[in-house]
């Protein structure tokens, strides 16, 4: 159940993105917000420049995508060890390209306590 003030939010955020799209629909340049990828970039970029190529995930391109990959490598569902193993190569590649410093000794020990961790629940 939201609160008043998160509806309250949530309507000032809706009115706000209509109205820079009405004024991009009537020929305004409006920049965006966030400095991410879009998804045309995404689209556009060869899967080499992805930690994981089959699945398209971990962007490559620069410095802070490289330090996003770790930080988010072991959220990655659905691959297994050794696409594990060849995304953590590309992700050493990319991060001593653009003088990223990664402090992990491999992917192993990024995994503990991750959705895809091995930890298990005790009752």
């Amino acid at each position: 159940m939201a609160t008043g003030k998160q509806k309250t939010a949530a309507r000032r955020n809706i009115k706000r993105a209509r109205t820079i799209q009405s004024r991009r629909a009537h020929g305004a340049r409006i920049g965006k917000m966030s400095r991410g990828l879009s998804t045309r970039q995404q689209n556009r970029m060869r899967s080499t420049t992805f930690a994981f190529v089959r699945k398209r995930k971990e962007p490559l391109n620069d410095a802070r995508h490289v330090r996003n990959a770790v930080a988010r490598f072991d959220q990655v569902e659905g691959v297994t060890a050794a696409e594990r193993d060849a995304a953590w190569k590309r992700i050493r590649t990319a991060a001593r390209k653009f003088g990223v410093t990664i402090e992990a000794r491999g992917w192993r020990s990024l995994m503990k306590g991750g959705k895809t961790g091995r930890t298990r629940r005790r009752s």
